[in-house]
């Protein structure tokens, strides 16, 4: 089954063609250079009582595994790390991805970059939102956005949203990703992957499928999982130089007042 998920869970072709498989095809044109977001969710697990605390994450109750993934615009998956404890940081994870050996990150192009939230660090290869301005889509229901900032943090919103649809596919069609079966940990993490390489075959082959075409919805009502922000970021921004960031925020900068002067019909 590992050798299927090599084959299913493959690197995108760092192509940014609106014309791909998509929704938000005019977002797609302004954040020309974005090719896929970059999300981390919980799954759950089945751990040993000694295990439990770092499994459980904040407060009572069932343990998780936390997964770190990326999604292409037509929700692929192209890159999954799971069997992390519950209790890692999103960015400590996306740290440890960039420098393991063993399984190569697909660091896109200088002029490309994956749509991520605030938990991670906005960095050359990393587009996340301005940070204390309005992001969730949710936040946006009762009063439209005003700023360039909030315009900018709508769209990247409205755009990041494919992994979170993917997320929402994979999770309703297999549910045991939902209430793990007592196997080891190993196993459980092998189920993981399986789950994520079967959700790639069944959209790579054009299947007619009732989930897909319920999630393919652009506002289709997904959970979101609260995020926080804490020092674990510098352990990311250190594999990006001043420079690095420096471009990044002169590109959403950028992007922001693109989206300020001529595309309100599209927010």
């Amino acid at each position: 089954m590992m050798l299927f998920a090599k084959e299913m869970i493959v690197p995108t072709s760092f192509n940014p063609n609106p014309n791909i498989p998509g929704h938000n095809k005019r977002l797609r044109r302004v954040f020309k250079g974005a090719v896929g977001a970059l999300d981390g969710t919980l799954i759950h697990v089945v751990v040993p009582t000694s295990k439990q605390d770092l499994y459980r994450g904040r407060g009572k109750g069932d343990c998780y595994q936390n997964v770190l993934a990326i999604c292409d615009f037509n929700m692929i998956f192209t890159f999954v790390v799971a069997g992390w404890e519950g209790v890692a940081h999103d960015a400590r994870i996306l740290s440890e991805a960039l420098s393991d050996p063993d399984a190569p990150f697909p660091f896109p192009p200088q002029d490309k970059y994956y749509l991520c939230d605030a938990a991670y660090a906005h960095i050359r290869g990393f587009m996340a939102p301005y940070r204390n301005v309005r992001y969730w889509l949710g936040d946006f229901c009762r009063r439209r956005a005003l700023t360039n900032k909030e315009k900018f943090n709508h769209a990247h919103a409205r755009l990041r949203n494919v992994i979170e649809r993917a997320f929402g596919v994979l999770k309703a069609r297999f549910p045991i990703l939902k209430r793990m079966a007592l196997f080891p940990l190993v196993t459980q993490r092998n189920i993981t992957i399986a789950c994520f390489a079967l959700h790639n075959f069944i959209r790579k082959e054009g299947f007619s499928d009732e989930l897909f075409t319920e999630y393919d919805q652009p506002n289709v009502s997904v959970h979101n999982r609260l995020v926080h922000v804490d020092a674990h970021e510098e352990e990311v921004e250190a594999h990006g130089t001043a420079s690095d960031r420096e471009y990044m925020t002169q590109l959403r900068d950028e992007i922001a007042e693109q989206l300020m002067q001529s595309m309100d019909t599209m927010i």
